[in-house]
């Protein structure tokens, strides 16, 4: 059992030509192998438009725009399409799922709009989803109709309080902030009440990682979309779902590449010129970025091709919390009970959203796989989730760090014990992802896992009319997060995009032409 930081790709022995000791690159640690191939090669010299990463935004984004007839170049840096949507494999016959996907139902309209109805008819969903803490502990279908019902019988709120509360939230929209804090919502509605608090706030601090202190409206509209029908998934697993997509992208002309390091978006008299990548320069006159949009502003494109009130704006952009995972491996031939599909679990007697994020937290998520999820397969895995702080991993030195995962590994464990006895005696694979490991597959600044705080949204929205071309799409302003956010978010960009390279104009922030 390696607990070492290989997440999201094997380690691979090399010896160098300079010794004949072996070289093992294991992620953070050793950086990554070195190319042997062009992986540009076969890419054109012009396109209409080129996307930055492949994370479910840019991955919808290039779909749309390649099914709408344009030139399109999708530029991945990791070798894995996906973005934080992927998988990786260990020997043993493991596959393990990097993102705690559970999404809502809109998920499946957008993929039956914009990706095809074969992946739209796989999402399926959850069983069961249970929360077990000091303060409450069942099993819900996470509805509105069961939420209701919970709030009621378990914790007493009565109904005229509790309709009110989900109409109040059902119409929060994006242009109609309040300033209200979710803290002051939750206070408005149930004062006092800690444990109501906990069942509506936790998940969807996993889910996108928001607290107390962000705003309402961010929390409402996501909220409220989770309760429609509650939790889905992709029947078959992350790397079936991302097959299917690079099949749709194949038919649909998308000219797709991975291990390529974009260096530049190159940027001429206020207007996208194309990018380098790889040492290579492609043209296009439109760039989607698909990366984290503080390092959009500040690397790929510069400052110096900003404004200062824009700069004033991308500067106090926050950027979000990251995450750690264990990735627990059943051995083949062995089976767990079914517990839930997902579960919140925590020991901490009172909810602190804060809380979350440390480093020996007492709170964590278990996404148990079992064979339905990846149906003909017989292998069981469990990954534990937890929100993380970056402050608290980058400055460990290696032996500190190798610690800290140990002890991340053994106390995830051990809290798995809880729930299912005997479990230890299954496990044939344990791996621990933090922080660093986030930061170094991903290329997010600080390993962040859910973009950037609410004012994110606003400058990512005002990049085209910055720069004439350039448009950006991801995980930012919380309400964008998640696998439904940056779909629906990629299409929006895809929509705007589309409109420039028919008609030519600049486009506003609110995507008009002007």
């Amino acid at each position: 059992m390696d607990p070492k930081d290989r997440m999201g790709g094997t380690a691979r022995r090399k010896k160098s030509p300079m010794s004949d000791k072996p070289k093992y690159y294991r992620g953070s640690g050793d950086g990554k192998k070195p190319l042997t191939r062009d992986p540009l090669r076969g890419a054109k010299t012009e396109y209409d438009v080129i996307i930055i990463g492949s994370g479910l935004a840019g991955m919808t984004a290039a779909n749309i725009l390649g099914r709408s007839g344009h030139r399109v170049c999708l530029l991945e840096q990791h070798y894995n399409f996906g973005g934080l949507a992927t998988w990786f494999k260990r020997s043993g016959g493991h596959l393990f799922d990097i993102s705690l996907h559970g999404f809502p139902i809109g998920m499946k309209k957008t993929c039956r709009k914009y990706w095809s109805p074969e992946i739209a008819a796989r999402i399926v969903q959850l069983d069961s989803i249970k929360f077990h803490n000091p303060q409450f502990s069942f099993e819900t279908s996470f509805t509105r109709e069961d939420f209701s019902n919970k709030l009621e019988s378990v914790f007493g709120i009565p109904r005229k309080t509790i309709e009110a509360f989900f109409d109040h939230v059902r119409r929060m929209d994006f242009f109609d902030d309040a300033g209200q804090t979710t803290a002051e919502l939750f206070e408005q509605f149930f004062p006092g009440r800690n444990d109501v608090h906990r069942l509506l706030m936790e998940p969807i601090s996993y889910a996108n990682g928001s607290s107390l202190k962000d705003p309402a409206i961010s929390y409402g509209i996501v909220f409220s979309n989770f309760m429609s029908k509650g939790v889905f998934t992709f029947s078959g697993g992350t790397d079936s779902l991302i097959r299917a997509m690079r099949a749709e992208l194949k038919r649909n002309a998308v000219d797709c590449f991975n291990s390529v390091q974009v260096e530049r978006i190159l940027v001429e008299d206020g207007s996208v010129r194309g990018v380098e990548a790889s040492g290579r320069r492609l043209n296009a006159p439109t760039v989607l970025s698909n990366a984290n949009i503080k390092s959009t502003v500040e690397q790929l494109v510069g400052p110096e091709h900003f404004s200062p009130d824009f700069l004033k704006k991308s500067d106090a952009v926050r950027l979000n919390n990251s995450s750690c995972q264990v990735f627990i491996g059943i051995r083949d031939g062995e089976e767990i009970p079914f517990v839930t599909d997902l579960l919140f679990t925590s020991t901490r007697p009172e909810f602190d959203s804060a809380s979350l994020c440390d480093m020996h937290g007492e709170s964590r998520t278990f996404s148990f796989y079992y064979p339905k999820t990846r149906p003909g397969s017989k292998r069981y895995s469990i990954v534990s989730s937890t929100n993380a702080n970056w402050d608290d991993w980058k400055d460990l030195d290696p032996q500190a760090y190798q610690r800290e995962k140990e002890r991340l590994i053994e106390d995830t464990v051990a809290s798995l014990e809880s729930i299912i006895p005997g479990v230890r005696s299954k496990i044939d694979h344990l791996e621990a992802a933090t922080p660093r490991s986030f930061a170094f597959y991903t290329q997010h600044p600080t390993g962040t896992s859910f973009g950037t705080k609410f004012e994110g949204l606003e400058v990512s929205m005002d990049l085209p009319t910055e720069i004439d071309g350039l448009f950006h799409a991801g995980s930012v302003g919380i309400i964008m997060s998640g696998w439904l956010g940056a779909a629906n978010y990629g299409a929006i960009a895809a929509n705007k995009i589309d409109a420039i390279l028919h008609r030519g104009p600049k486009v506003t922030r609110e995507g008009a032409l002007a």
